[in-house]
């Protein structure tokens, strides 16, 4: 099929990764549309407030970047799929003591599920975003999920939630590309947006912290309780579990002879955990809805680098897959800031293997704390 008959569906945002990976295509030949996402967003909470990735700004230089290529341009409606998946997510996983990352599944649900579905009932051939990976074809004709060339701008980490279906009909143009190397197309191809600044936060909280979201939508999330040692000494009170994270050491509002940070939450008891630094690190890692990219679990542990933050280092591991959809991660040096909600994805080299959402420390259960102890706590 030559490239003027493959149709390529681009997911715009009036960025200038995905503007150019539309004019890249363009420029290449293909068959090219642009589609946008309308996602939901509390502009109830914030009055004139817009989900940071479809802000009638960005919809505008989208359709003028589209203009501009010569392209179709569409937007879809997706505020509904994107509240009950994406955003219940998010409130879900800190009813539960998590500390959500949103992005994994908007890309498992939103962007390589809802979109390329629609992108598909356009008779697309592929589905292209501006993410900064690459896809290759390994000797047995598996796909592999790559590193972007770009290490500074790699974002393999939450793509991990792809399988062999999603990325046989995906395509990430710039991911070939340094951000710097972007940004100079940009010019070059006369598009007015390479100085624009990328997007940092959470999508849909607007301008607002995500605290007051939770606290607006789910008030439970902000009951006080008791903050407690590993041994069970209640030291304080917290304002509500999700005001924290694993590592956390300013804002607890406790005196102590030493610093402590935040080991973990209970939440059945609404307890924060607390201790030392010396307390802080884990050898090891309990994963869920552990998604192997190949299609198909190893049949045996593995060694392999471990990243447990987006921006994180990825760090030597062995890797024993589970019943279940599990895999546990033990690491070859304690690591300090594992938190559970974030993904635990598996590398080798450039190649990203898979990930899945972690679900605690191994030993998780050494933070409950003595009844006798919680029991004298009063809020």
């Amino acid at each position: 099929m030559s490239k003027s008959d493959t149709r390529v569906v681009v997911a715009m945002s009036g960025g200038v990764d995905s503007s150019v990976a539309a004019a890249l295509l363009v420029r290449d030949g293909y068959d090219v549309i642009g589609m946008m996402m309308r996602l939901w967003s509390d502009e109830a909470l914030g009055g004139a407030e817009h989900n940071r990735c479809c802000t009638p700004d960005q919809m505008i230089v989208a359709r003028t970047v589209a203009d501009k290529l010569g392209i179709p341009f569409y937007v879809l409606d997706s505020k509904e799929v994107f509240r009950d998946t994406v955003v219940q997510y998010f409130i879900d996983q800190h009813r539960e003591g998590f500390t959500p990352n949103p992005c994994l599944e908007c890309n498992r649900h939103i962007r390589f599920d809802w979109l390329l579905r629609h992108a598909i009932a356009l008779d697309a051939d592929y589905l292209a975003t501006g993410h900064y990976a690459r896809i290759a074809d390994d000797p047995a004709g598996k796909r592999l999920l790559m590193k972007g060339l770009d290490p500074n701008k790699d974002q393999s980490y939450v793509l991990s939630v792809m399988g062999q279906q999603q990325l046989a009909k995906t395509r990430f143009p710039v991911g070939e590309y340094p951000k710097a190397e972007v940004r100079r197309i940009a010019i070059e191809l006369g598009l007015d947006l390479a100085n624009r600044k990328d997007s940092q936060d959470l999508c849909f909280l607007g301008n607002r912290d995500y605290r007051d979201f939770l606290g607006a939508h789910a008030p439970d999330l902000m009951i006080k309780g008791p903050i407690v040692t590993t041994a069970g000494a209640v030291l304080g009170e917290h304002r509500g579990l999700s005001n924290y994270t694993i590592g956390q050491r300013k804002g607890l509002g406790i005196s102590h002879h030493e610093p402590l940070y935040v080991l973990a939450m209970n939440p059945f008891k609404n307890a924060l955990v607390v201790g030392a630094r010396s307390e802080l690190g884990r050898d090891q890692l309990i994963a869920e809805r552990f998604n192997w990219i190949s299609g198909a679990p190893p049949v045996a542990a593995f060694r392999a680098e471990v990243k447990i933050r987006y921006r994180s280092q990825p760090q030597g591991a062995l890797i024993q897959p589970m019943d279940g959809g599990q895999a546990r991660v033990v690491f070859d040096e304690p690591q300090r800031d594992i938190t559970p909600g974030q993904a635990a994805v598996a590398y080798r080299g450039d190649v990203c293997l898979g990930g899945g959402v972690i679900a605690k420390f191994d030993d998780a259960q050494d933070h409950l704390e003595p009844e006798d102890q919680l029991a004298q706590f009063t809020a």
